[in-house]
């Protein structure tokens, strides 16, 4: 790696905290609002191997916020996209990419313990709850974003354990059910804003206008309920997450 392109970052951290950036893997589960945000400030921190997990497509939708999202990449993988925007930015960076979804089905084919870091930006519970435990029983760092849909606030995103949580509607799903399985603690980016409730308007509803493209597997269609969502809320939550990781793998120990 060449270490002229992360020579301002240096005057920050120093070479150490350089190298130890360079000698990371960070595995990203999710590679949309926040996961492509977190991903894009990780590779331009100088983080040296990526594992991407997505099985979605990009679609017209993720236009208005998904830093992957461009009129010439709708209908392409997100992990690919975003693989090739690593490399633009890191060419000597690895990138190893999932095309899934991750469920407690797969999970037997993800190493966690040869992760550095686990970055959790998926939306459903199922997924978190799996990739939060076994992060936990790999002995690896892990944080998790909470809620960013129906939100118009950034500024109201906080880092906190996720017990101190309050305000968020999954937030409070999660704490019930990590209580169950034992997990004392676990760092998140949640917001305080209260969630807003999205404008009905079937004319431009995915209910009946899905844009999704040809052989999407979980088109909106099939969600139970669509998520109002604007550009600068989800790109903060993600950068957020990007900056705790980067505190954490450039300290002598990560956060568990």
């Amino acid at each position: 790696m060449s270490l002229s392109a992360f020579a301002r970052t240096q005057l920050l951290i120093g070479r150490e905290g350089i190298d130890k950036l360079n000698a990371s893997r960070v595995a990203v589960f999710g590679i949309g609002g926040v996961g492509g945000y977190t991903v894009e400030a990780l590779a331009r921190s100088g983080v040296g191997e990526f594992d991407l997990v997505d099985d979605d497509k990009v679609c017209l939708t993720n236009v208005n916020r998904q830093i992957i999202a461009l009129k010439s990449t709708i209908g392409r993988y997100k992990v690919e996209v975003m693989a090739e925007r690593i490399k633009e930015i890191n060419p000597k960076a690895v990138v190893n990419i999932h095309r899934c979804f991750f469920l407690p089905e797969n999970a037997e084919q993800f190493d966690f313990k040869s992760y550095s870091y686990v970055v959790d930006a998926v939306d459903t519970v199922t997924a978190k709850l799996e990739i939060i435990m076994k992060a936990k029983e790999a002995g690896v760092p892990v944080i998790s974003a909470m809620g960013a849909g129906n939100k118009l606030d950034p500024t109201q995103f906080e880092v906190a354990d996720i017990y101190k949580t309050t305000m968020c509607p999954l937030a409070k799903v999660m704490r019930r059910e990590l209580k169950k399985r034992g997990v004392k603690r676990l760092k998140c980016v949640y917001s305080k804003e209260k969630p807003t409730r999205p404008i009905e308007d079937m004319s431009i509803s995915c209910r009946k206008n899905c844009v999704c493209p040809p052989g999407t597997e979980r088109k909106c269609t099939d969600r139970r309920d669509i998520p109002g969502s604007i550009a600068f809320v989800p790109s903060v939550a993600g950068l957020i997450i990007a900056s705790e990781v980067v505190k954490d793998l450039i300290k002598d120990n990560g956060a568990g």
